[in-house]
Parts: C-alpha cells; sequence; structure tokens
C-alpha cells in the first residue's frame, strides 16, 4: 500500500507537476517504506521506489537488439519539401485519405524501455538502430519512469479522479521516446559545474548523454534527467490503439509523460495550421525542440507505406528556420581529413547559437571564401541548421576596418608539406583541394579512426589519443598495420599499460570477424556510408565480388547512383588499395557477407515473410528471428497483405486478429521448423 502512495505521488510530482502533498509528508512516507523493507526484505519488489538507484557500478554496458529496429527520421527545413512527403504518401495510398500526428520534435536521446506483467525490466540506447547499450540502472533513476505500469488510478491525468476502470496492460510492451534534460535544471547543473570549477557542457543534449554513458547509476541519479515517450516497439498480449493521436492518449493513460502539445490534422491546411502553432509555443516547452514531426496517423497504413534502408517512408521531421547570431573571425585554420581534403574552418570569439556555444564553423572551400570575401578579422553571421559544424554564411562588410587580412589558400599540405591537387578521388577536377600524400599523418589518423569506429569495424579502445600516438610513433601507417602490432609497443605508449594493450589487441583481434558490410564501411572509399556499405552487402556474396564490379552493374542496383559507382570503381582500380585488401586478407579478416540475398535464394524460406507473435516455447523472440533469417527468410513487425505466414506461440497478441482478417496462413513453431527441414 506504501509503495502504491509513493508511486502515486512520485507520478502527481513529476508527470503532472501537480503535487498533492509537501515535500515533508512525502520524505517521511519514503523513510517508512525504507524502514519496512529493511525489516522485511523478502516484500522488496523491483518496482519499489526505493530501488530506483542500487548496486555497483558497471564495467561496461551490455549490447541489447532491438527486435523492431529504431530507425531515425528524414528531415527538411522545406514547406514545400513537406508537401511533396504529403504527396508522396497519398500516392503510396491510393483510395485512401490519411491523416496525420504532429508532435514536437524532441532534441533528447531516443530510447526503448521495455516492460513486462507492466514491469520495467530493461532499457536500452537506439545505438546504431538494430543494436543498443543496456542503461537499465541508468534509466530506473529518472523519477518521471513509471517502474510499473499503470500508475495508480488514485491520480490520474483527469483531475485527480479516480478511474472506473485501468487500461489493460500487454503482456510485454515496449515504449520508446527521448530522454532530456529540461531547460531551466540544465542551466542551473551547468552552473554548478562551473562554480566546482568543472567544464560546462555545451546543450542539454550534450549532457544527457554523456549522463547516460555514466557505468555509477548513482551519478546519473545525481543529475536532472527527465523522460517523454511517444511511441511503441514489440507488443505481446493485449491489443494497443489504432492510431498515434490515440496511442499517446493510451500512454498518458498508463503513466507516462507523453508530449504536451500534439495535434490531429486531417488534411493539408490543418497540417501546415498545426506547424505554426507548435512553431509560436516550442520555446515554452521544458525540452530544446527545433522542428515538428509529422507522423501518418493510422498503423495499419504505415505498414502499407514500409521504410527504406535508413527511415520510414510514413514520418518526417520538418526542421524551423535556422538560428543565427553575429560573432567575429579570429583565424581560419585547415583541417586534413582521410580523403585528404583540405578544409578550411573559422575559429570564432564564442557565440551562442539555439543553446549551444558555438566557436568553429565551416567555410566548405576556397571558393566559397572568394565568394564570399571571407577574411581573418570579420564580423561575420554564423548559422546553425542541423550542421554538425555551424557555417559562415555572411559577411558584414560595413563593419569592416581595414585590419582585416584575406586568407591564402596553402598549396602544400600544412600538415605534411605534399603538393594539392584539386583532382578528385576519380580524376575529375573539383572545388577541393586535396593532399597528394596517401600517408600524410593526418589522413593516415583519420582512416584509422574512420576504420575503429563503431559503425565501421568497432574497435573498443580506440580513442583519438591513442591513435595519434600509433601514427606518430610510425608503428601504424594504415588499418592492416593495426592487426601486427604487439603487446609490448602498444603498452610503451603514454596512458597504456600492459592491461589496456591486451584488451586494445583483443578488440582488434575479435574485429577481423567482423561482417563485411562494416569492412567496406571502415575502407573509407568516398561517398561510401554505413547505409551504402550494406546496401552493397546485400548485392555481393564476397569483397572480391564487390572489388570486380563495373560501374553499369553497380548502377543497376536502385540506392546506387553514378558517383558512387563511380568513386567505388576508381577506389578498387587503385593498386595500394588493392595490395591493402591481399594484405587484409593473408591477416584474416571475414570478406563475407552475411546480409548477401542472393544466397537466400537457396536457403528453405527464401523470399517468405514471417510475423511473430506470442510466446515461442523455449526459444526468445530473437532466436526465432535469426532461425528465419539464417534460412533465407524476412522478419517483419507488424502483419500486412505481403506477410507470406504468421508464426504463433503462447498468448498471441492482436496481431493473430489481424492475420485472419487478411487470410494470411498461421504456423507453430513446429510448422516452422518443418518447413525448414522440409527444405
Amino acid at each position: 500500500e506504501l509503495v502504491e502512495q509513493i508511486r502515486a505521488h512520485d507520478y502527481a510530482y513529476y508527470v503532472l507537476a501537480r503535487p498533492t502533498i509537501s515535500d515533508e509528508e512525502y520524505d517521511r512516507l519514503y523513510r517508512e517504506l525504507v524502514e519496512l523493507e529493511k525489516r522485511f526484505p523478502q516484500l522488496v519488489t523491483p518496482d519499489s521506489p526505493t530501488q530506483r538507484v542500487g548496486g555497483q557500478p558497471l564495467k561496461e554496458f551490455p549490447q541489447v537488439r532491438h527486435t523492431i529496429p529504431m530507425m531515425s527520421l528524414d528531415n527538411t527545413y522545406s514547406i514545400g519539401e513537406l508537401q511533396e512527403f504529403v504527396q508522396r504518401v497519398h500516392r503510396l495510398l491510393p483510395g485512401e485519405k490519411p491523416t496525420w500526428c504532429v508532435e514536437p520534435k524532441v532534441d533528447g536521446v531516443a530510447v526503448s524501455l521495455r516492460y513486462e506483467n507492466g514491469v520495467f525490466v530493461q532499457g536500452a540506447t537506439r545505438g546504431d538502430g538494430t543494436v543498443g547499450d543496456d542503461i537499465t540502472s541508468n534509466l530506473r533513476t529518472i523519477r518521471s519512469l513509471p517502474l510499473k505500469i499503470p500508475v495508480p488510478r488514485s491520480l490520474s491525468r483527469g483531475g485527480g479522479k479516480k478511474s472506473s476502470k485501468a487500461p489493460k496492460v500487454p503482456r510485454v510492451l515496449e515504449v520508446r521516446g527521448e530522454v532530456f534534460m529540461p531547460k531551466e535544471a540544465f542551466e542551473k547543473f551547468n552552473e554548478e559545474r562551473r562554480q566546482a570549477g568543472e567544464e560546462p557542457f555545451a546543450n542539454p543534449r550534450n549532457a544527457t548523454a554523456g549522463t547516460l554513458k555514466q557505468l555509477d547509476p548513482r551519478v546519473v541519479a545525481s543529475r536532472p534527467l527527465d523522460i517523454v515517450l511517444y511511441a511503441i516497439g514489440v507488443v505481446e498480449g493485449d491489443s494497443t490503439p489504432p492510431t498515434q493521436y490515440e496511442l499517446l492518449g493510451w500512454l498518458a493513460e498508463l503513466g507516462f509523460r507523453v508530449p504536451e502539445w500534439y495535434r490531429r490534422c486531417e488534411d493539408w491546411d490543418s497540417l501546415v495550421q498545426a506547424i505554426d502553432e507548435l512553431n509560436q509555443v516550442r520555446s515554452s516547452l521544458p525540452y530544446e525542440t527545433d522542428g515538428a514531426v509529422v507522423k501518418l496517423d493510422r498503423f495499419d497504413l504505415r505498414d502499407r507505406c514500409g521504410a527504406t534502408s535508413k527511415a520510414p517512408r510514413w514520418a518526417i521531421a520538418y526542421k524551423y528556420g535556422s538560428s543565427r547570431a553575429q560573432t567575429r573571425i579570429k583565424n581560419i585554420v585547415i583541417q586534413v581529413g582521410r580523403t585528404g581534403a583540405l578544409t578550411p574552418v573559422a575559429e570564432l570569439e564564442p557565440v551562442h547559437i539555439a543553446g549551444t556555444i558555438v566557436s568553429r564553423a565551416t567555410l566548405h572551400n576556397e571558393d566559397e571564401i572568394r565568394r564570399k570575401d571571407i577574411r581573418i578579422g570579420d564580423l561575420v553571421v554564423v548559422e546553425k541548421a542541423g550542421e554538425i559544424i555551424p557555417e559562415v554564411v555572411e559577411v558584414i562588410k560595413a563593419a569592416r576596418t581595414g585590419k582585416e587580412t584575406p586568407f591564402e589558400f596553402p598549396k602544400q599540405c600544412p600538415v605534411c608539406g605534399a603538393p594539392v591537387t584539386r583532382q578528385t578521388l576519380s580524376g575529375e577536377e573539383g572545388a577541393i583541394w586535396r593532399c597528394t600524400n596517401r600517408y600524410c599523418p593526418a589522413q593516415v589518423k583519420a582512416r584509422i579512426e574512420h576504420w575503429c569506429r563503431r559503425d565501421a569495424m568497432d574497435i573498443e579502445g580506440a580513442g583519438t589519443v591513442l591513435i595519434e600516438q600509433l601514427v606518430d610513433k610510425r608503428l601504424v601507417k594504415d588499418v592492416a598495420d593495426l592487426y601486427e602490432l604487439t603487446v609490448p609497443q602498444v603498452a610503451a605508449l603514454e596512458r597504456m599499460g600492459k592491461k589496456s594493450a591486451q584488451n586494445f589487441l583483443r578488440a582488434v583481434e575479435a574485429s577481423k570477424k567482423q561482417d563485411l558490410w562494416r569492412l567496406i564501411h571502415g575502407l573509407g572509399i568516398l561517398h561510401v556510408g554505413a547505409g551504402v556499405a550494406k546496401v552493397l552487402a546485400r548485392h555481393y556474396a564476397t569483397l572480391d565480388d564487390l572489388a570486380n564490379a563495373s560501374e553499369e552493374e553497380l548502377r543497376n542496383i536502385p540506392e546506387i547512383g553514378p558517383i558512387i559507382a563511380k568513386s567505388i570503381v576508381a577506389w578498387f582500380q587503385d593498386p595500394e588499395n588493392r595490395a591493402l585488401i591481399e594484405r587484409l586478407r593473408k591477416l584474416g579478416l571475414n570478406f563475407r557477407s552475411s546480409l548477401y540475398e542472393g544466397a537466400a535464394a537457396e536457403k528453405p524460406l527464401a523470399g517468405k515473410t514471417f510475423v511473430i507473435t506470442g510466446t515461442i516455447p523455449g526459444m526468445t523472440r530473437d532466436e526465432v528471428t535469426r532461425l528465419i533469417e539464417e534460412h533465407g527468410g524476412r522478419v517483419a513487425s507488424s502483419v500486412s497483405r505481403k506477410t507470406d505466414y504468421l508464426v504463433v506461440g503462447e498468448e498471441p497478441g492482436s496481431k493473430l486478429q489481424k492475420a485472419q482478417q487478411l487470410g494470411v496462413p498461421t504456423i507453430s513453431k513446429e510448422e516452422l521448423m518443418a518447413m525448414i527441414q522440409r527444405g
């Protein structure tokens, strides 16, 4: 009874912002619960308010695989592009009249929460969309996150009235949203850091991300994090609402904090009106938001729209106008990237833009500097429009004093002194100057750092400081050299010991088994990011097959355009790149793709799409998914007319009813195994 009382008061205070008792009275109830749990430890439950912070600090975060991927959103700053998006969805849904739900785009850290029988059991970050970090202990410290749902009905959203009937909670419910640091709390938190002599965070999102990475939940509990929920993932058991608008109300009824503002829109005019309304009120919201998320309201229509490799086709983020400020250029420096590109960067007098302290801005290239006549000492307008590095958009020439200095673009690499050229990697003239020395230390460091990235070969411990030492001491000149390092060599480096060296080299060795798409991305081919690498790995069984592909063959892949095709062919035609590939082969790296779809044609479940519902005896949902994929099938998150089979376990959810309505065949675990064996 006491647990229920405290949970209800937590909900009133942290979610509704309507406390019902004084702080002193709350503290009295909490102390009473602590004393009772000391006397009767067998009665302590995981959802008890006293269990929000506990246990020893973690050594590292375990990994969590998302059964339903956590995709990112496409975005636009143009109302015209937004209208094109709406028209595109209409074309995908002939005969339908789509409605929309508009919500604030919360600038936080995306997370997923898993509840089993109403109890919070696991929380994870988005990660790469497929695999994230298990941060359950850290999330438990957030007071507005309910450890058990639904919250006590004695304090509902309806002004404190008792609800006649609590909403049904599915046996398994995955809820998704954003962790954030409230704007006011962030300012106070940063001031406390300044007074303590610590470096302040640049913005609330950085503070949130840095906090969630803490391995000690007691540190997380001391920081003012909050959470807002707006979506669901895996659901098993009772059905959920059929639309986004109804889902938000349902989540609120369960006790989750949902966006303070959201609107359902019936047509284009009401959609534009809602976006304008949000722009007027967004400054009053407790979190940073720079846009509106436009979502197709009906979930069944979303299934028909589908998704690209990166984002759903049924949602888009509309970003509001960029933020600008005036400041002065103190200096212009040149950065050398992994492809040898020389990028001019303006060092600025620090200025506050859209919640961030900006001290650097990109100048793009020499042509851009000349076109805008940018000089050292100029007063300039700096714009932050969703870019990682803001840009200089305008020079205030009326403010010139005559002391400003024109910038001369170097004709030699500022790092290694080699000549620079304006030829691209495929031999054509471009706007970017490049260092011609592929062994330039700046290029080598950037290539090694890219290879070790989490979305490439994912080599733990390969930080910037370590990579700089490896290159500066000439222990590493390309990525293959990483696999020939010894423990004594690495242990002798600054801030490294024998144990650290062993851990790093174990991670290097483990990376040999990474899938082909990671290796392709890690090679750093111009224009080939992680998404394109996965596309290539689905079309080519081995690295050798890709290396021998022609431009014409590559261009026949829908996602690959002529520029990417030319870049890939040019990279593999380079003799030094070919030599690197042979070294990696001899070192034992994996050149085969587990994503290759051609191989699936020979497998028993090839070309079939499955959906899973209920609890499969003796297997987890992930194990069933892997089993289907290993035998050539695909697993979707929801039932549609494109579904070939619904795999039904114990206590199936609403997917079974939908499959029956659509005439989708249902099979048991035993029937699935029989299909595999017959193949």
